[in-house]
């Protein structure tokens, strides 16, 4: 009762802040960067204070929050756990960029649930210990298996850390106007204060109202905009009408036959979309990227090309070659003005002219004259100076070497390449090598969710196994909230685009384009100088903008983008507090404590965990802010595959088939996470940059991509553990009987008895 009081209380604070804000932004009084201010300091404040209460130094509360924790709250702080950056930045994004295919992202996500509803939760629930390399270790029988595990978990975790500090940069850096590197930092700040002091018991409460700040920011948004078009205030009931008129959009945009099929009011319609210019747009893309291709074809007589030209511009500017250029151009003009005028010889005889110009060749000259005059004006003291630091700027902004003029290129390349192409139909099916990348995406996101462990990590902080069964099926309710959204959000995004930006001119663009182009997430660029905005014009960097800038894309108040601000904050920092606990515990417990010292204190294990918190914190904002991520759904991607590669075979098999041998499943989950990551690496920088979303790699199986390496990792994984358990003498009676005993329900354990069956 007292936590519904408290919960009741927060709520009914958060909403009366947000009200009172905007109406402070309505009488003018606070602007959309003081509002940002506002909802970061209110939103670390709450968590720092959540996180102060609670502190603890107990083991129990410290691991997994005393055990104590409900179905309803745990499935709640799970959600908030699990709806990291990558969903509630990123997933729409995704969307927003691939379309149909983007819903592999959803499917995978959820599945991942049903998997871990029936192969895994409850039984780690009634193993009863702390972590997943506690279960490896005790399955797999001592300290090999275990500091495999403790591997793949930091691996794991690190690389979904890093994603979702790289949201808090791009969060920070946009609506509080810092630098993207200090934004990632002060973020880190806000992800310390809610679980340095607590641990588990911390960290789950701050995730329950970090779910309140996230699910009511991600839908208000897509509800007004819904509301305003439909009158409507359900977008997952009318968004079905947007994407007709997206489809009709887009196929109006490549200049397609019949782009209305349906029929569609053109008043529902841009009526501002011009195909051929649309079409002129993206020939001139095309161009570019046969330039750079014929660059990237022999890119060091290309450099040098480059580099000649650069300097022989900058000589003709020395004040001697514009003197000599300037008197040769005025001789020109004088002799052209001297055969206009002269005066025409007359026959002797007849006295009539014998040499007239023609119409023709006073037209020739005229024209030369002007030419040679506008080249005189090129002379003039300020266009030579213009014209000068012009040079001087792009001899300065040419690739030091051939290596980094490739780097370039590539990169311009995929960008060039990507707009010159029509767009794709966003209701698209996939089919063929696609229809392959979207299971497999699909197969690795959902093993990958079953075998994180910062999420199986959760199971173990409810009072029993019902219970964590229980608490499953709540966390699929509290995602499915934010889930069944996210299409909405990519449709009513993508129409907005359409709608409101194509068209446009570029001397009257949104006021949102200019707040988040110094962002770096997009880009738009007048490319047939038109001073109009087609659709080919915008170059989209990170499909990440999409959430962040909707509520300014739609013109809502300023008050609806800081709450997504805090939203988006409340997401990166919930899935970070349960990461950066998962890394340092598996330092502290599973390493220190369990390995080199099982004689430690309570007070040394917690300690060293607190300390270790920090410094993982600070290694993973360092590498966020200093390496060039790709898209936060991408790099998400990549632990989910890791984990699919590494600990989901090794956990399946260990509760699941008693036969499973203990070098079978260390060979298993080290084989699987260096053939994911190997691939992953191989596969990506194989691929142009900024072709994070689906172009293809000269290095790749099957045609599958860099974020669905667990379909190549994972069987091997499940491969290797079965033919060398097959090889390898089974397990003893006791340790079976363990397994066979850990799939009933009943008898939850509490980690000592384990202890003793696992010696």
């Amino acid at each position: 009762m007292q936590l519904k009081k408290i919960l009741t209380y927060y709520v009914t604070g958060f909403a009366v802040f947000t009200l009172t804000l905007g109406v402070l932004e309505a009488l003018k009084v606070i602007d959309l960067k003081g509002i940002g201010y506002v909802f970061m300091f209110f939103s670390v404040a709450i968590y720092a204070m959540i996180g102060f209460i609670t502190r603890t130094s107990d083991p129990s509360e410290y691991y997994v929050a005393g055990r104590g924790v409900s179905s309803v709250y745990n499935g709640m702080a799970t959600g908030s756990d699990w709806m990291s950056a990558a969903s509630f930045i990123s997933m729409a994004g995704t969307l927003f960029a691939l379309g149909h295919m983007g819903l592999a992202y959803i499917m995978g996500w959820t599945g991942g649930y049903v998997l871990l509803a029936l192969l895994l939760a409850p039984y780690l629930r009634k193993f009863g210990q702390y972590t997943v390399p506690d279960f490896l270790g005790t399955r797999y029988g001592g300290n090999p298996a275990r500091v495999i595990g403790i591997i793949c978990a930091i691996l794991v975790s690190l690389t979904y850390l890093t994603a979702q500090l790289t949201g808090v940069g791009t969060i920070v850096s946009r609506f509080i106007g810092l630098p993207y590197e200090a934004g990632v930092f002060a973020g880190l700040a806000g992800v310390l204060v809610c679980s340095f002091l607590g641990g588990m018991r911390a960290v789950t409460w701050t995730q329950v109202a970090q779910y309140i700040v996230l699910i009511t920011a991600y839908l208000i948004p897509v509800v007004v905009l819904s509301f305003n078009i439909f009158s409507v205030p359900i977008p997952q009931l009318t968004y079905g009408s947007i994407l007709q008129r997206i489809s009709v959009m887009e196929n109006q945009i490549a200049g397609r036959e019949n782009p209305n099929p349906r029929g569609i009011d053109e008043k529902e319609l841009n009526k501002r979309i011009d195909g051929a210019k649309e079409k002129e747009t993206r020939d001139l893309w095309a161009k570019d990227a046969a330039m750079f291709r014929a660059r990237l074809s022999n890119p060091d007589s290309a450099l040098k090309a480059m580099n000649a030209d650069v300097e022989a511009r900058l000589a003709a500017l020395t004040p001697d070659a514009v003197n000599a250029k300037k008197a040769a151009l005025e001789k020109e003009k004088a002799d052209a003005m001297a055969m206009l005028n002269a005066p025409p010889q007359l026959d002797p005889k007849t006295k009539q002219p014998i040499d007239a110009l023609d119409d023709a060749k006073k037209a020739e000259l005229n024209a030369k004259i002007q030419a040679v005059e506008k080249s005189l004006a090129m002379l003039t003291p300020e266009a030579v100076a213009k014209a000068k630091e012009k040079a001087e700027a792009d001899k300065k902004a040419l690739p030091k070497d051939v290596d980094a003029a490739k780097a370039a290129w590539s990169g311009a390349l995929a960008t060039s390449a990507g707009q010159a192409a029509p767009p794709k139909p966003y209701l698209a099916l996939p089919e063929g090598t696609g229809l392959l990348q979207f299971i497999g995406l699909i197969l690795c996101l959902m093993a990958g969710t079953a075998g994180l462990p910062h999420i199986l990590t959760r199971y173990y902080t409810t009072p029993s196994v019902k219970q964590a069964r229980s608490s499953v099926a709540w966390s699929l309710f509290f995602i499915f909230l934010l889930y069944f959204t996210a299409p909405a959000y990519a449709a009513f995004a993508k129409y907005s685009v359409l709608e409101n930006l194509v068209g446009t001119s570029m001397s009257q663009l949104p006021s949102w384009i200019a707040s988040w182009k110094v962002v770096g997430l997009f880009d738009v660029i007048d490319k047939n100088g038109d001073g109009i905005v087609q659709y080919a014009d915008f170059v989209v960097k990170s499909t990440d903008f999409v959430v962040l800038a909707t509520p300014e894309i739609a013109g809502l108040p300023a008050t609806i983008t800081g709450l997504v601000m805090a939203g988006g904050l409340a997401a990166a920092l919930s899935t970070a507090d349960g990461l950066l606990l998962t890394i340092a515990n598996a330092f502290s417990h599973d390493l220190y404590y369990k390995i080199i010292n099982p004689q430690a204190s309570v007070q040394s294990r917690v300690l060293i965990s607190k300390i270790l918190l920090v410094a993982v914190a600070l290694i993973g904002a360092s590498i966020a802010a200093f390496v060039k991520l790709p898209v936060i759904a991408a790099t998400v991607a990549w632990a989910f595959s890791f984990a699919a590669s590494s600990l989901f075979p090794a956990l399946v098999l260990g509760i699941w088939w008693k036969r499973t041998t203990t070098p079978a499943a260390i060979l298993g989950m080290a084989t699987g996470l260096i053939v994911s990551i190997s691939y992953s690496i191989l596969n990506f920088f194989s691929t142009a940059p900024n072709n994070l979303l689906g172009y293809s790699s000269p290095f790749n199986f099957f045609g599958l991509r860099h974020t669905e390496s667990g379909m190549i990792g994972m069987p091997v994984a499940f491969l290797v553990i079965i033919v060398v358990s097959m090889l390898t003498p089974a397990p003893d009676k006791k340790l079976q009987e363990f397994v066979y005993s850990v799939r009933f329900p009943k008898g939850a354990q509490q980690g000592k008895e384990v202890e003793a069956i696992g010696s």
